[in-house]
């Protein structure tokens, strides 16, 4: 136990995790030259770490941003089209004729429009 050779926490990775952890720690590299400074250069290299996930989740959030309104759109027009559909097929089964069955079909469009 004396002269045994410590196994290192990274070991106990899975696979993926050692290849992220080895690209995270690729993008702090470019922060060397400030963590070195600190007087703790392991917290520091984790807050630039952090620095760096940051950026990549703002990237994510502005990719996200901007497909969101174009599916917001699709999603729109899918609905109108799917009312439209129903609205057909539920006229032509009913036939509605008095305005009050024209009112229930409506209220049966509505109701199915929730599924």
């Amino acid at each position: 136990m004396l002269f045994e050779k410590e196994e290192d926490w990274k070991d106990l990775l899975s696979e993926d995790a050692k290849k992220t952890l080895a690209e995270l720690l690729d993008k702090t590299k470019q922060h060397r030259g400030a963590y070195t400074q600190a007087d703790d250069v392991k917290i520091a290299q984790l807050w630039t770490a952090l620095v760096e996930l940051r950026k990549e989740m703002a990237e994510f959030t502005d990719v996200v941003k901007r497909i969101e309104e174009p599916f917001k759109a699709i999603v729109a027009i899918g609905e109108a089209e799917k009312r439209k559909a129903i609205e057909r097929l539920v006229v032509e089964i009913v036939k509605p004729e008095e305005e009050a069955q024209r009112e229930a079909t409506q209220k049966l469009v509505d109701s199915l429009m929730k599924f």
